[in-house]
């Protein structure tokens, strides 16, 4: 902590650069009245930091708590603040192209209205995904109303894939936990929420989602929409699977979309998510200051604030080149040294240059658990230690510990004593264990949450932060469940006819179908393919062929109709519309078999 810079104000002065006007109130309601976003709630962090945060993270959310129209330079400007992510507005000939309209319709619209409050009623000209995570493209219908005039929309190849099949395979999952990562039950408070590191929180308004119509193919393509240049470089498998760059050069200014930010980001989210490849993300850093750096005045991101100036710009990119090459390659020089992911996350420590360097710091990523993901991403869960690969589960492992340590009194009393020394990691692992073992042990889930509020307050990083505060919540009050719905009817259409398929197979409760046998033909007229459904020990699989091609054998039951009304059929609303040929009671069957997710499973107790 000593070592940090805090006398350098660069970035509060960056951060504040351009500034043109705010919302004010900066409080955002959806139709029904609902409040969905509310910067305001974050004034608390004018003040100095307390001992409930840690100097730097209080820092951090200072700086992402700025809210309202920036120029960025001549004809480019960001609303920020608004939502977790930034929206970029480029000024065309007749109007104006969007960049990433956030995350809900409802906040693209007011960052929308905010900027032609201040640079007059320009229409929408062109929209711009730079990847395909929702907090870039959920808000499109804010800016791109039902009825607007058709635009070029501009995504980087496979990004609709990417888009959606986040929200189908592991979607409830990933948004329970997500509810920890940004911490949005907690209070916006100097011992509560203060941020997320990338951001503030996640807004929780109306998702929606307007397919490409342009894709970015290769690195150098260009693009001109209103009279605009940009030419593109494509990042597949950095931030996200699909991703990129893209300079616009006219005017000098590099979009870095999340592939560099002030913040260390994540190797693998603590919400869940593929892990990502960290070598990969540093050559294509390489790459941008190849293609880009003699030809930048300024680089903007999705999040955060710009950097002004070729050496800043070209210092920042290379630095951010540094770290994930850093943190890649020393894990793979460890771990082929015989050190676990554990061990490494303790032992790896940054070069001094990148430990001083607030945009390498682990606010939102961290160091700790990236190493331990490029640690997966190579060599799986597995350490080889073959005492952990048939490890109890962790109810019937914590009954153990607790008997091994005396019982559920000597357990906790042990726990209080380790937790009053200062080693708050080992009470969480003991505390945890008598909570699992004993659920309705109120003083254990009580002591349990002061340690989890402790190591919250102590946290630089903003992820973890909220994952502490948010397990003491859920330990006081019980599970929450998700405010954010991503399963509304465009992000549905957007789905292939296949993972629409898919996101049925894995409801399927497969020990209630062992017996069952299904063979189900879609005939999808608009796809112009036949989809063959079979359910056989207890899977559910499938398979295209052209619409000529004859079946091996019958099926049950054949639908006859379009994706639209396969939607339709999915969500149970009946069958009116679609040709039906055979038994379709089977369908009764099939849909009898499948399980609905549960949006409030518990994460901190059993």
């Amino acid at each position: 902590m000593s070592t940090l810079p805090f006398e350098d104000t660069t970035d509060f002065e960056n951060a504040d650069r351009g500034f043109v006007g705010a919302l004010s109130p900066a409080v955002v309601k959806a139709a029904d009245g609902r409040v969905i976003w509310d910067n305001d709630a974050y004034d608390f962090l004018k003040a100095d930091c307390p001992p409930t945060a840690h100097p730097s993270l209080w820092r951090q959310g200072q700086l992402a708590a700025r809210q309202g129209l920036y120029e960025v330079t001549d004809g480019i400007y960001q609303v920020r603040g608004l939502d977790l992510s930034n929206m970029t507005l480029v000024e065309g000939d007749t109007g104006v192209i969007v960049v990433d309209p956030l995350i809900s319709a409802e906040c693209a619209a007011a960052a929308l209205e905010l900027y032609r409050e201040h640079r007059g009623p320009r229409p929408v000209t062109g929209l711009i995904y730079t990847h395909s995570h929702g907090d870039h493209f959920g808000g499109a219908r804010g800016v791109l109303p039902e009825g607007h005039a058709a635009v070029p929309v501009i995504a980087p190849e496979g990004f609709l894939e990417h888009a959606v099949s986040e929200n189908v395979y592991a979607g409830n999952a990933m948004t329970r936990r997500a509810m920890f990562m940004y911490g949005d039950r907690l209070p916006k408070a100097a011992d509560g929420q203060i941020g997320a590191g990338l951001g503030m929180t996640t807004s929780v308004g109306t998702i929606t989602l307007i397919p490409p119509t342009v894709d970015v193919t290769r690195t150098g393509q260009e693009e001109t929409v209103d009279g605009v240049r940009m030419v593109f470089q494509l990042t597949p498998g950095t931030e996200a699977p699909s991703e990129m760059n893209f300079l616009f050069p006219d005017r000098r200014a590099l979009c870095l979309a999340e592939n560099c930010t002030h913040t260390m980001h994540n190797i693998l989210t603590l919400r869940g998510a593929v892990v990502r490849d960290a070598r990969i993300w540093s050559r294509y850093l390489d790459e941008a200051i190849d293609l880009f750096g003699d030809s930048t005045d300024v680089a903007f991101a999705s999040h955060h604030w710009p950097t002004w100036g070729r050496e800043n710009v070209v210092r920042l990119v290379s630095e951010q080149r540094d770290l994930y090459a850093y943190l890649h390659d020393q894990t793979l020089r460890m771990l082929n040294a015989g050190l676990t992911g554990p061990e490494i996350a303790e032992e790896i420590q940054l070069p001094p240059a990148l430990e001083r360097a607030w945009h390498a710091r682990g606010y939102y990523g961290s160091l700790s658990h990236n190493v331990k993901a490029v640690y997966q991403r190579y060599l799986g869960w597995f350490d080889g230690n073959p005492a952990h690969l048939w490890e109890h589960p962790p109810v019937e492992l914590a009954k153990r510990y607790v008997d091994l340590a005396g019982g559920p009194d000597a357990a906790l009393a042990k726990a209080v004593g380790y937790a009053d020394a200062g080693d708050l990691r080992f009470a969480a692992t003991l505390l945890n264990h008598l909570v699992f073992a004993d659920p309705g042990n109120d003083r254990a889930r009580d002591r349990l949450a002061h340690v989890y509020d402790r190591l919250g307050h102590g946290s630089e990083n903003g992820t973890w932060r909220n994952f502490y505060l948010m397990a003491a919540q859920e330990l006081r009050e019980g599970p929450g469940t998700a405010l954010l719905d991503a399963a509304n009817p465009e992000m549905l259409m957007a789905l292939t006819v296949e993972q629409l398929l898919d996101s049925i197979a894995i409801r399927v409760d497969g020990p209630r179908a062992w017996h069952e046998h299904l063979l189900v033909d879609l005939v999808v007229t608009d796809q112009r393919r036949r989809f063959r459904l079979t359910l056989r020990n207890g899977a559910l699989t499938h398979l295209a062929h052209p619409l000529d091609a004859a079946p091996r054998e019958p099926a049950v039951l054949t639908l006859t109709l379009t994706k639209a009304q396969l939607l339709g059929v999915l969500a149970g609303h009946g069958l009116e519309g679609v040709t039906v040929d055979g038994d379709p009671a089977v369908l009764g069957t099939l849909f009898g078999l499948l399980t609905e997710p549960d949006r409030s499973f518990p994460i901190v107790t059993p």
